[in-house]
């Protein structure tokens, strides 16, 4: 018994570790860009206006929300190790290639192999994690583990500019820099990571009903599209994804142009201090989503829309005096509202994709579900790419607070919702740890 439960835990520890480290990598390739705009905005080798850097963010949001689609299907049949393991290998070499490569047709060609890629993960990791832990202690488990990709934007965008603007002197090193770090951890993957308890001999967290062989051979012939007609049914599921297609444009505007929205409003900071500024508003999502998953699991019984609905409101409130703040000029108060918008969107943003989309999706269909809901949100973030190119920042920052509203409102039918699995006998009984020991029978 004692070598059982030391098992489970060295699993479960394990587990949790690598697909967080997985995530936060994935954002060094996805904040490399961002960091580079602002030297190649000064390069008259390859110089770009605002608009044509918008359009190649368009293209890697719109391969984005195309992969999330496919990639969880894909992850539900064949398992998030194969699917999120090409996509670290093939985000590192697309940033490789764009840091080499200086022409527009490389670039738009690399961002949309970008977006495929990056797309792998969320779905597939979120699969990964719960696999590996009940309903139960499922808000707060993916809460925790939803840091992960607060901390790598946190960590991203300095990374890069340290390598690019302080140690190099040219934006290419953004690219080259963060590849390293992806394929690195491509390797650490690909030894560490297992699909499912079963695959290291492990009971199931959450036993399937029991088969005949031939209800199992039946099941194999069923369509790969089958998880995806279900989710589509779900009305549960629909509402996160609309939520999140309203809440998505406003984290992706400051994760791509955090950096050139702050140089352009107070160009005192300089290029490095714009690049660390917006990192407030990823410091706060390392707190966000654990707190939400903490209020949802303990306070609201497992209840996902109550914290999400109350954050979002005081996410409109600073989303609306956000522009306000950057004029005044004050150092402090921008970072200061960063940090607010950070720990109101995070939660929220970690709850609807992850724990919600996880829960109502149940196990068969978990990673569609969250790659659906996930695919909803990405569609919106292309306007989060798009809109900071086209129009003023006043205006842009009026749209997200109206946005961030919306989806509070709509979440209001959904507060009562909880997760089918929730009152379900577990072979784990919650303990004051993540990690769950096995009932003594």
């Amino acid at each position: 018994m004692n070598n059982s439960i030391a098992t489970i835990k060295r699993w479960r520890v394990q587990i949790f570790a690598i697909t967080w480290l997985a995530y936060a990598a994935f954002y060094f390739t996805r904040k490399a860009f961002s960091v580079a705009k602002l030297g190649i905005g000064e390069d008259p080798a390859f110089h770009m206006d605002k608009m044509a850097m918008a359009n190649l963010d368009a293209i890697y949001l719109a391969a984005y929300a195309v992969g999330q689609f496919t990639w969880g299907i894909l992850a539900d049949r064949f398992g998030p190790r194969v699917v999120v393991l090409g996509g670290l290998i093939i985000s590192a070499l697309a940033a490789l290639v764009m840091g080499t490569y200086a022409t527009l047709p490389i670039f738009a060609t690399c961002m949309l192999i970008q977006g495929l890629a990056q797309s792998t993960g969320w779905s597939g990791l979120c699969k990964n994690i719960g696999s590996f832990f009940p309903a139960q202690q499922r808000g707060r488990v993916l809460g925790l583990w939803s840091s992960c990709y607060a901390f790598g934007g946190l960590v991203a965008s300095p990374f890069a500019g340290w390598w690019a603007y302080t140690l190099i002197g040219s934006w290419h090193a953004a690219f080259i820099s963060s590849a390293a770090v992806v394929g690195l951890v491509a390797v650490l993957f690909f030894i560490f990571q297992r699909n499912r308890p079963e695959d290291v001999g492990l009971p199931a967290v959450e036993p399937e009903p029991e088969m005949s062989d031939e209800e199992r051979a039946a099941e194999k012939r069923i369509s790969v599209w089958a998880p995806l007609r279900e989710i589509m049914r779900n009305r549960t599921v629909l509402t996160l994804g609309l939520a999140y297609f309203m809440l998505k444009p406003a984290r992706y505007a400051i994760l791509l142009w955090g950096p050139v929205i702050v140089f352009e409003q107070m160009p005192q900071v300089g290029k490095v201090g714009a690049a660390i500024i917006p990192t407030a508003f990823e410091l706060a999502g390392l707190l966000g989503p654990i707190m939400i998953g903490l209020a949802s699991d303990k306070i609201f019984g497992a209840r996902r829309m109550p914290a999400c609905i109350l954050s979002l409101f005081a996410l409109t409130i600073s989303l609306a005096f956000f522009m306000g703040a950057l004029h005044s000029g004050s150092v402090m108060l921008v970072v200061a509202l960063l940090f607010i918008m950070g720990l109101t969107l995070y939660g929220p943003d970690s709850m609807i994709s992850g724990a919600a989309a996880i829960d109502f999706g149940t196990a068969k269909a978990g990673a569609t579900a969250a790659g659906f809901v996930n695919g909803c949100g990405s569609v919106g973030a292309i306007l989060g790419g798009l809109l900071p190119g086209y129009f003023d920042t006043v205006t842009v920052f009026i749209v997200f607070a109206g946005c961030a509203l919306f989806a509070s409102l709509v979440l209001i039918p959904h507060w009562n919702s909880r997760p089918a699995g929730y009152k379900q006998e577990c072979p784990f009984v919650p303990n004051n740890s993540l990690l769950i020991k096995p009932l003594r029978t």
